[in-house]
């Protein structure tokens, strides 16, 4: 299978993981190991922590996209090589050597993510798609969790029971089996599929940019409300939702978004 040159890096984030794109409130990783099927290293499970935590805090970004170089494959999960080669030289399991191995990290990120799955995943390919807001896939691809055909587990998996029926669910996670992307995203885990992987990147890119050409305050509110509703209930959802979004009627830009439509302009964000 022909794989794509790397593309050119931002910032060299690990051994595996670039940023390629920083611009118009964008930012891009790709995660690089074509060569490997984009499985996940010790080196890029370290990268990609650190930079989910320094995201929020970076005021040239406002939705990222999560992709990986042009190989077949989105991403394969971690990378099974190096973890028996782990516990040979060091007795011990390559979970002991990654601080976020679920990528829990990526639950607390306030702005928006994208995944551009610009092939099959499985495993921690899987898990690193649902802990984005946001999927596109290619066409003719497969999604799955195949933990429990190499003896691992899945707990990042729990999730899914609020983006896909239950008996789908119970059925990946019991049998490892791969499902059609096209399925998934009849089902409404992948908000849209493409034909080609730069075309997954292309609408990955286009929702990103649609995204962050909105007021910052009123679309993290938005993130931080729903994930919220879904981890206590519709009810306590609904009441903190009012509190969630106090911060953003009480803002600037509040209102600079109804002078900018009442003199028929863009709006100038201030994110404040």
């Amino acid at each position: 299978m022909t794989t794509s040159p790397s593309p050119a890096a931002v910032e060299r984030l690990a051994d595996g993981l670039l940023l390629t794109r920083l611009e118009g409130g964008v930012a891009e990783l790709r995660i690089d190991r074509p060569e490997a099927r984009n499985a996940l290293s010790v080196a890029i499970f370290a990268g990609l922590t650190a930079f989910w935590k320094r995201v929020d805090d970076d005021a040239t970004i406002n939705a990222v996209i999560l992709t990986s170089s042009d190989c077949g494959t989105f991403c394969a999960g971690m990378d099974l090589k190096e973890a028996a080669r782990l516990k040979q030289e060091t007795g011990r399991d390559i979970m002991a050597f990654i601080e976020d191995p679920f990528q829990r990290t990526m639950r607390s990120v306030k702005k928006p993510l994208i995944a551009a799955m610009t092939g099959s995943f499985t495993a921690g390919g899987m898990m690193l798609s649902l802990m984005c807001d946001l999927r596109i896939g290619l066409a003719g691809t497969q999604g799955g969790i195949a933990e429990v055909k190499v003896g691992r587990g899945s707990p990042w998996a729990v999730p899914l029971l609020w983006m896909m029926p239950q008996p789908v669910l119970m059925e990946m996670t019991l049998t490892g089996d791969f499902m059609p992307i096209e399925r998934l995203h009849r089902i409404g885990f992948v908000n849209d599929v493409a034909a080609t992987p730069d075309e997954v990147r292309a609408r990955a890119l286009a929702l990103a940019q649609r995204i962050a050409e909105n007021a910052p305050l009123s679309v993290r509110a938005g993130k931080e409300s729903l994930m919220h509703a879904a981890a206590v209930g519709a009810e306590q959802g609904l009441d903190d939702a009012v509190e969630i979004y106090r911060k953003v009627y009480t803002s600037e830009d509040a209102q600079e978004g109804m002078r900018a439509f009442a003199e028929k302009r863009k709006p100038r964000w201030q994110g404040r």
